[in-house]
């Protein structure tokens, strides 16, 4: 990545309806405080996080940062790390995973998870929990012209 950009051109093709088989895959989490779902202090939490990964030398391998919005107070995002990293609430996701890529305004979030859940059906697998990777921010979909979000959800 250049300086000019702070999220790198994500390719939606190996993400999009594809399944995925986890086996304590590592992330790192942390809380995001939402007002009615928006996030509000998602950009501090991100930069204390990625500060974390920098400061124990651990990579990101897919810049891979997942969202569990648990009420419209609070979402839990999950970014993806190599190994554990200290003073960090390390956690690790395993199980068979369906990604589904969307491109628009984060203001059909709605929509997608509509769609998402629908098209489940169609494939005859059920949703038991559902995760949102905004795989830009706002600037920089922007600066590229598209702003993916891929849904990752765990499926049996």
């Amino acid at each position: 990545m250049n300086k000019e950009e702070c999220c790198p051109k994500f390719n939606p093709e190996p993400w999009d309806e594809k399944f995925i088989e986890w086996n304590d895959k590592m992330f790192v989490k942390d809380s995001v405080f939402t007002f009615f779902y928006m996030p509000i202090n998602f950009g501090g939490v991100i930069t204390r996080l990625i500060g974390k990964t920098e400061k124990a030398g651990v990579k990101m391998p897919d810049m891979l940062c997942l969202s569990d919005h648990t009420s419209k107070w609070n979402m839990d995002i999950y970014l993806e790390v190599d190994r554990k990293i200290p003073d960090a609430k390390n956690v690790s996701l395993s199980g068979k995973f369906f990604s589904k890529v969307f491109e628009g305004p984060f203001s059909d979030t709605g929509k997608w998870c509509d769609s998402f859940k629908q098209y489940s059906k169609t494939r005859n697998f059920e949703v038991n929990k559902m995760y949102m990777w905004y795989t830009t921010c706002p600037k920089c979909a922007k600066k590229y012209g598209k702003n993916y979000v891929a849904i990752i959800a765990e499926v049996k």
